[in-house]
């Protein structure tokens, strides 16, 4: 993910640019820059790591009343994280910010090169600033952005500046992009929690459209032509970037899964409101999504082909539009994503919609491109993520999917009585006391933090939970680490057993423990020490390290068993001294391909 944001107004535009970067600084963190102008001159100040450097840099070096800006972080894609390689480029007239990747940059540099362009740096960026000021050469501005994006494939969202005009200019393809309308001054970000601070009006901009700010006009083209664009008011409260006390906002945000939980469950308790969570029309269910979302989507697949007796497949978004489609009668494709603006489950979506597909979306954001496109939504309104590794999103997405198989599976009679829906009701209070527990699984983490690699295993839905265990043990604390079948460890995985490799089998299920804990016993007889996660009523291990949680409906078992692994995954990373809120090359958000 890249963040960009852009001002022109009365204000001070350096500290209008940099609130708006502080907060979406957790989506991408490798290098930040701003480009200012007043008027006549412009000023370009960059720095490498975060937006606190680049802060300290414009402290030092700013000599200009600005009037206008645009501003950056990246998140390195093409090219290393270097000065050079950070945003905004300079080429000409043009300077430039760019969100996304531009499919065609080598063979578009080759063509300038001959022209008598010469780069500076190793980005696509550079290059669809170069094309902009080869255009601007013959054309009016308006002109050269769009023969320019004839030009341009892939996906993108520019802030432009152009020498000898005090506009700015904004593009969108794909990529996020907003502009934010004040008193007397307007605003350009990727998301509207960048500026929430200063206004909540704003207009979308859809594919294709071109944006023309001044402090006073907000002028929006497409295709050439002058068009009207709806106000929105956004709901959100922006980005509250207080740790409560807490040491890391990882451990802040683990510690609210109860009350979003309770927020969440306590909407459908109402019988009416579960409507919206009844599936049993579809025959078929395609569940979308990428990283943890999917393996939330695992966790759902099990439940809808267990209980709900609904066929389910679970696709990376990266692979869905690539797969021949065989769809039956009545299908439907969900789509999960935190920020509902992932660039691959985004392509899913669109792609589902040329199928004549319905589409259900599992978001956070409600002004995100996939709760405004697909047919119908959920939102899970679990508040701002800081962290970059997700945990209470995570849960959340689980706990809808989770409705939506016990509701599916009353409405087809499937299941019987209210004992599910009651151990929803009770599931804040159980998840509390097993964070309460906290220090138990510091306590564990001390006989895996030091060590190259584990393993987790489970079956059946103990799988998916491995899978969010295992993940989220890799991003925070960088261990290697992977999540297997437990069945499947004896063809060729096993090989990977070495002495004292700590192996942690999920166990929640009466009918797959003694499979299971044989699985676990023939990595023991290879060197390895297991770790046991399990619930209350399975538990008789008395010879092992373990980690035991309240038992539950197995609609929500899972939400109590996954904050453990989140928590012990915290203090590994803790204990190995990781930069546990932003973990090194990742982002919050993907919005590239």
């Amino acid at each position: 993910m890249f963040v960009m944001t852009g001002y022109i107004g009365k204000k001070k535009t350096t500290e209008v640019l940099l609130n708006g970067l502080y907060a979406l600084e957790y989506r991408g963190y490798d290098s930040a820059g701003v480009a200012i102008s007043d008027g006549k001159n412009l000023e370009i100040i960059k720095s490498v790591g975060r937006v606190k450097e680049l802060e300290a840099k414009i402290n030092k070096e700013d000599k200009l009343n600005s009037l206008y800006g645009i501003a950056h972080t990246r998140w390195a894609t093409n090219g290393e994280a270097n000065l050079v390689n950070a945003h905004p480029h300079k080429v000409g007239k043009i300077t430039l910010v760019h969100n996304g990747i531009i499919e065609n940059a080598d063979t578009l540099k080759e063509e300038l090169e001959q022209k008598g362009y010469k780069f500076n740096s190793d980005t696509d960026s550079e290059v669809a600033a170069a094309m902009l000021d080869y255009k601007l050469k013959d054309n009016d501005i308006l002109t050269a952005i769009k023969l320019t994006t004839e030009i341009l494939t892939g996906s993108y969202a520019f802030g432009i500046m152009v020498e000898g005009d005090n506009s700015l200019y904004a593009l969108r393809k794909d990529s996020p992009l907003l502009i934010g309308i004040g008193d007397c001054e307007n605003f350009l970000a990727s998301d509207i929690t960048a500026i929430i601070k200063y206004t909540n009006k704003y207009i979308l901009l859809d594919v294709g459209d071109i944006a023309v700010l001044t402090s006073d006009t907000c002028k929006i083209y497409h295709d050439g032509k002058p068009i009207e664009k709806e106000i929105l008011i956004s709901d959100s409260k922006g980005v509250d970037n207080s740790k409560n006390g807490y040491k890391h906002h990882m451990l802040k945000e683990i510690m609210e899964e109860p009350v979003v939980l309770n927020n969440l469950i306590e909407r459908y308790k109402n019988e009416a409101n579960r409507s919206e969570l009844d599936l049993s029309k579809y025959e078929q269910i395609d569940i979308v999504a990428c990283g943890s979302a999917m393996y939330a989507g695992l966790v759902g697949q099990n439940l809808f082909e267990e209980y709900a007796n609904i066929k389910v497949d679970v696709y990376p978004a990266s692979e869905y539009r690539y797969k021949k489609k065989l769809y039956g009668k009545n299908p439907l494709v969900i789509l999960i994503s935190q920020s509902g603006e992932t660039a691959d489950t985004i392509a899913a979506m669109r792609e589902a919609h040329k199928l004549g597909i319905e589409t259900l979306g599992i978001v956070n954001n409600p002004d995100s491109t996939i709760a405004r496109e697909c047919d119908r939504k959920i939102l899970t309104n679990a508040g701002v993520e800081i962290a970059v590794a997700t945990t209470k999103a995570y849960i959340l997405q689980v706990c809808v999917l989770s409705l939506m198989a016990l509701e599916t599976a009353k409405v087809k009679k499937l299941v019987q009585g209210d004992e599910d829906y009651k151990a929803f009701e009770k599931l804040p209070a159980l998840l509390k006391s097993v964070l309460d527990n906290n220090s138990y699984y510091e306590k564990v983490a001390d006989s895996i933090y030091q060590k190259e690699s584990c393993f987790f295993i489970g079956r059946g839905i103990d799988y998916a939970i491995c899978m969010e265990g295992s993940l989220k043990l890799k991003e925070v604390s960088y261990l290697h680490s992977e999540a297997y079948q437990a069945g499947e460890l004896k063809h060729g995985t096993i090989s990977l057993v070495e002495e004292n490799m700590p192996v942690l089998c999920v166990i929640t299920n009466q009918a797959l423990k003694d499979k299971s804990i044989s699985n676990l016993k023939e990595t023991e007889a290879r060197g390895a020490f297991g770790i046991v996660i399990t619930t209350k009523d399975l538990d008789d291990f008395e010879d092992y390290t373990k980690i035991v949680v309240p038992t539950t409906s197995m609609f929500t078992q899972s939400m109590l068993v996954v904050p453990a692994l989140q928590l012990l995954s915290y203090y590994v990373a803790l204990k190995r001294g990781c930069d546990i809120d932003k973990p090194r090359n990742l982002a919050k958000s993907v919005t590239v391909e």
